[in-house]
């Protein structure tokens, strides 16, 4: 990836000249194409990087529909963090719009705040970061980034490209022809786990293709996965998941909307589909609050998206108390570009391997017409780093 990496000898001069100011000092530049915005240390000689923030807009090949809504673009905030040394690391800091808890008006602002304290300090403040989980998520890579000096953020078979990682076919709501379709094509490509959004097209309609499916290939040719995005009124989902229970389903992510425990509690225990919660976790930021979301739900499955539910440290804290009480998990990518989807692939490698078993929702690199390359691959079904 083609970065602006600040050299050593203008580091030095920015820090001696940013050293001898009495006030805050905002030094805006421009490297090329990239608009830089750096924010020297509040104390004297303190500083461990410098930081430049630069905000994209990736476009997607075909509009990504959800129950929620389509998403035709994807907007985020590129963090980079350069030491003294010249070394330079990269995070992407990206909120999903109307479902992150930080998409916030005043983000980009924000962001420079944190990675102000960053910058002074060398370190990502988790705890005081907790309620911004996609800047955390951001931050915690490019440190790691500029530490390791490598992509591969953590040392597993995978990031020496020895072993893949299995991960699901993603099928995006659309017109039953265009669902058809982007399912077809995911058989063909081997996949051996389908995941399929509902919700949004009509229930018939989605049925007949899961019928489909079920008609060419049994649960242990291919595992169904469905999403429904809290599609499902409190009313009609136990009707809907037994439904959905005669096609084999592997499982249905957040059925119904999030904030209602007592109904998600009684689905999760008596549905016949198991339940993994999504967007239920936004939000539960602390500790103690995932603690008793998860003890007053008790579902089968959570799903992780790094970006939402608490970056690296947070994301690895969800799976160890689900770990403590029987609650399976895995990791998905939250639509950020190759950036957030190695550092997403990297976390899960490092938690879930060696030699991973449970398709990961890690397939989004192609989603984008441009996207940053990175070393990544789709072979079969597996994610690999060439």
């Amino acid at each position: 990836m083609a970065s602006a990496t600040i050299p050593p000898k203008l580091f030095a001069n920015i820090k001696r000249f940013v050293g001898k100011c009495k006030t805050k000092v905002y030094l805006f530049c421009v490297i090329g194409k990239v608009s830089v915005f750096l924010y020297p240390s509040k104390n004297e000689g303190g500083m461990k990087y410098v930081y430049e923030i630069e905000q994209r807009t990736f476009h997607f090949r075909e509009p990504a529909g959800t129950s929620r809504g389509v998403y035709r673009t994807r907007r985020s905030w590129l963090v980079r963090l350069t030491d003294e040394e010249g070394r330079m690391g990269v995070g992407e800091c990206a909120p999903l719009p109307q479902l992150s808890c930080d998409d916030l008006p005043d983000y980009e602002k924000m962001l420079a705040d944190a990675c102000e304290v960053v910058a002074r300090s060398g370190r990502t403040d988790f705890d005081e970061l907790r309620p911004f989980p996609s800047m955390v998520f951001g931050l915690e890579t490019a440190v790691l980034h500029a530490q390791r000096g490598s992509l591969a953020l953590f040392n597993t078979p995978f990031s020496r490209g020895e072993e893949g990682i299995p991960i699901n076919g993603l099928v995006w709501m659309g017109n039953y022809d265009e669902m058809l379709q982007r399912m077809e094509e995911k058989l063909r490509q081997g996949f051996r786990c389908v995941k399929i959004k509902i919700g949004a097209i009509g229930w018939d309609e989605e049925m007949a293709l899961l019928r489909l499916i079920r008609s060419r290939f049994s649960r242990q040719d291919v595992e169904l996965r469905v999403d429904a995005n809290g599609a499902f009124s409190v009313d009609e989902a136990p009707k809907k998941l037994e439904e959905l229970a005669r096609f084999d389903v592997h499982s249905i992510e957040q059925p119904v909307r999030a904030g209602q425990w007592e109904a998600l509690a009684r689905l999760c225990r008596e549905a016949p589909v198991p339940i993994a919660l999504d967007e239920e976790l936004i939000g539960a930021n602390r500790l103690r609050e995932k603690q008793e979301l998860l003890d007053a739900v008790q579902p089968q499955y959570i799903v992780l998206k790094p970006s939402l539910h608490g970056g690296i440290r947070g994301t690895q804290e969800w799976i160890s108390e689900a770990e403590k009480r029987g609650i399976g998990s895995w990791i998905t990518s939250a639509l950020e570009s190759n950036v957030g989807l190695n550092a997403v692939a990297q976390l899960a490698a490092h938690v879930y391997g060696p030699d991973i078993q449970f398709p990961q929702g890690l397939g989004t690199g192609q989603l984008f017409v441009d996207n940053i390359p990175l070393p990544l691959e789709i072979r079969g079904d597996e994610l690999w780093v060439v």
